[in-house]
C-alpha cells in the first residue's frame, strides 16, 4: 500500500521522494481517544501510526475502528514488543499475530524498535538499549533478517532515546544502527526525538548522529515531546515537539530529503485541533528545509 510517487504530496512543497523511498506525508498516531472525531470528519492527516500490539487480537471495537479509518487513510504498523536485540527465541506466535494483522490492514510498512524487552519469557514492557559492537550487530542482523524473511518484507527499526550505556559498546548509536540497516537490509525509522533526548543525556552532538546515517536506509520520521530535567531529559511523548526538536528535524530533512514524517503522543492528550495544528509546524519545517536541501 506505499505509494511510489515522484510528487511527494506535500503540498505545495514541491518535494520529490527518492525513487525508492515511499512518501506518505505528514500523520499522527491513531489512539482512541481520536477514533470517533476521526471518522466523524475526516482530518487534514495524510496518514496514521498505530501501535501494532493494540490490534493483534480477533475483534472488538480497536479493530473495528482501524478497519473503517484504514478505509479512509494510509496505515503503517509500529510495535513495542518484537525484542528484535534479546537473546530469547524469537517469538513465533507473536509473528503470527503480527503477520495476520499486515495482511488485514496492509500498512505502509511494519516497524519496531531496535532494542530487547525482555528476558526468559518476562516482558519488562520497556524498550532496552544494546552494547553497540560487533556481537550485538551479528546477533540483531541474523534476527531481523529472520523477520523479514517470515512477514515477507522489509523491517523498519526505530533507534531509542537511552539513559544508559554499556562498558561493551565500542561504537557510537549511530554506527550501530547504520551497520544494521546496512548488513540486514532493514531500514530505519529515525526518532529525531529520541536523538535529541539521547544526546542530552550521554553528552554528543546530535548532528553528529544525523551525520551517521545513511540517508538511503532512513523511511520514516518521529517527531515528539519530552521532559527536561535540567541535567536530563526523558522521553515522555507528553508534550509538545520542543524547539531543539524542530531545529534537528530541518537538519534531518535537509539532509536526507522527503521522509514521511509523523508526530507521536502518548499521554496528556490535546484536542484533535491542536495535534493538527502541531502536524502544520512540521509542514512548515520541512518546506524551510527542502531548499537546503536542494543547495
Amino acid at each position: 500500500m506505499s505509494k511510489r510517487v515522484a510528487n511527494s504530496g506535500a503540498g505545495d512543497s514541491g518535494a520529490r521522494a527518492p525513487e525508492s523511498r515511499p512518501w506518505l506525508g505528514f500523520g499522527l498516531g491513531l489512539r482512541p481517544e481520536y477514533f470517533e472525531q476521526i471518522l466523524a470528519s475526516p482530518p487534514t492527516v495524510d496518514w496514521f501510526e498505530i501501535i501494532s500490539e493494540n490490534f493483534m487480537v480477533d475483534g472488538g471495537k480497536p479493530l473495528h475502528y482501524l478497519d473503517r479509518i484504514r478505509a479512509q487513510h494510509p496505515i503503517a504498523m509500529h510495535g513495542v514488543s518484537l525484542s528484535i536485540g534479546g537473546t530469547d527465541p524469537l517469538d513465533r506466535a507473536y509473528l503470527k499475530r503480527l503477520r495476520e494483522l499486515m495482511h488485514r490492514i496492509e500498512p505502509a510498512w511494519v516497524s519496531d524498535h531496535l532494542c530487547w524487552t525482555g528476558v526468559d519469557g518476562i516482558n519488562s514492557h520497556d524498550l532496552l538499549p544494546l552494547p553497540y559492537n560487533e556481537a550485538t550487530i551479528a546477533h540483531v542482523v541474523e534476527r531481523v533478517q529472520r523477520v523479514q524473511e517470515y512477514l515477507g518484507r522489509e523491517l523498519l527499526l526505530e533507534n531509542l532515546s537511552s539513559y544508559v550505556e554499556f562498558h561493551g559498546s565500542d561504537m557510537p548509536e549511530w554506527e550501530f544502527v547504520a551497520c544494521i540497516a546496512r548488513r540486514s537490509g532493514c531500514r530505519i525509522l529515525l526518532d529525531v526525538n529520541n536523538i535529541q533526548v539521547s544526546a542530552r543525556n550521554h553528552g554528543f552532538n546530535p548532528h553528529d548522529y544525523l551525520a551517521g546515517i545513511p540517508a538511503d536506509r532512513v523511511w520514516q520520521i518521529h517527531l515528539a515531546g519530552h521532559s527536561d530535567y535540567g541535567t536530563y531529559c526523558v522521553d515522555t511523548h507528553d508534550h509538545e515537539v520542543p524547539d531543539s526538536v524542530w531545529s534537528l528535524y530541518e537538519n534531518a530533512i535537509a539532509r536526507f530529503g522527503a521522509v514521511s514524517t509523523m508526530i507521536e503522543r502518548d499521554d496528556h492528550f490535546p484536542p484533535l485541533p491542536e495535534l493538527l495544528a502541531e502536524l502544520d509546524l512540521a509542514r512548515a519545517a520541512f518546506a524551510r528545509a527542502m531548499p537546503a536541501m536542494a543547495a
